[in-house]
């Protein structure tokens, strides 16, 4: 019968506690900083926040051109409005207006 008889290491034993270490840390720093990880979901709350804002200032300046439009389309056409717009657009005014510049 055959027996084997190794050197007992030091390092050996240390081996696997440093792989692990090593794969703790490196997941560990991804989870945090990575593409996926922590502080790119608080950039993406900051941003998704922004862009809130920003969707509800162009949905609030559409309704305001839906509602020119509608004032202006076939069906309820309005001399007033006609008028305001054909002046604007050519900078022109009676004799007897009043004109009140808005900067």
């Amino acid at each position: 019968m055959w027996t084997r008889h190794h050197k007992n290491r030091k390092f050996g034993r240390l081996i696997l506690p440093v792989v692990t270490a090593a794969f703790i840390g490196y997941f560990g720093y991804h989870s945090i900083h990575g593409d996926y990880g922590l502080k790119a979901g608080e950039r993406f709350d900051v941003l998704r926040a922004e862009r809130s804002k920003e969707l509800a200032a162009l949905v609030h300046d559409r309704k305001k051109l839906e509602t020119q439009v509608k004032l202006l389309s076939d069906g309820s056409l309005e001399r007033d409005m006609i008028d305001e717009k054909a002046r604007y657009q050519l900078n022109m005014s009676r004799a007897d207006e009043i004109v009140i510049f808005n900067r």
